[in-house]
């Protein structure tokens, strides 16, 4: 697989020959991902690209450090994975990466500013501060008038706007996006993924984009194609405008 990059830069994400296996029965071993080779550079917008059951959660949960690899070795940030204890692993996941799910995975009977405030909640920051940061990333996203509203309260597309507010509060590294558009109808997800944008070329947020969609995928810098638990392409974005973004043009290669 050609490296588009500059190897000089710097890596968010580095896996090599990842493996992920899953017992069936007390005796039958169904191995999902059969070797895995990825780098991701801090800064980049990625998508990983597949049809259901090519192994794109499976490869998410991975990257996310939900889930550990049967085999192969996965840097995340320069932190060596498999040598990390499981305690080390959630405090590491807390910190540096900022989820964004298709079922959103939202609290139902908690106002959409409690919501965003859970991450700092559950880090253990006093409620003040937690409240003023969640105030500020809902008005980024543009839900500053229906922080008050619980989640019924609320369309899919602004559920997924506060969401993304969750993801950014602890001040990720990363943002994992694992279809987040696949709920929304084709308006609100051109909101959304506008909305992606814009984190990329304001905050250089490194992102990966799990998707279904090749035209979704088309528009981040660089397209993974995985089948068949195999990254079997890579390719640059044909609709990506590699002039346009701060985070891109900002490196000597893109």
């Amino acid at each position: 697989m050609d490296n588009i990059h500059n190897i000089t830069e710097e890596k968010m994400i580095s896996g090599r020959n990842i493996r992920k296996s899953y017992n069936v029965g007390t005796e039958n071993e169904i191995e999902i991902l059969h070797g895995i080779d990825i780098d991701v550079y801090k800064g980049e917008f990625v998508s990983i690209v597949g049809q259901s059951g090519s192994g794109k959660s499976t490869l998410m949960n991975i990257i996310g450090i939900l889930d550990r690899p049967t085999a192969g070795e996965y840097t995340l940030d320069g932190i060596e994975v498999e040598r990390a204890k499981d305690s080390e692993l959630s405090k590491i996941r807390n910190q540096k990466i900022g989820f964004v799910f298709q079922t959103y995975n939202l609290i139902p009977r908690t106002s959409a500013l409690k919501n965003v405030e859970l991450p700092m909640m559950y880090a253990g920051v006093r409620g003040k501060v937690r409240t003023e940061k969640a105030k500020e990333l809902l008005k980024m996203v543009g839900m500053e008038e229906r922080m008050h509203h619980t989640p019924d309260e609320l369309s899919g597309g602004q559920k997924q706007r506060v969401a993304i507010a969750r993801a950014l509060m602890n001040d990720p590294s990363i943002i994992l996006a694992d279809e987040p558009t696949g709920a929304l109808d084709s308006k609100t997800g051109r909101m959304i993924m506008d909305l992606f944008h814009k984190l990329h070329e304001e905050k250089g947020i490194t992102i990966v984009l799990i998707t279904h969609s090749n035209e979704l995928a088309e528009e981040t810098e660089r397209v993974l194609t995985l089948k068949d638990g195999l990254i079997i392409g890579e390719r640059k974005g044909e609709s990506y405008d590699f002039g346009k973004y701060k985070a891109c043009a900002q490196r000597s290669v893109c």
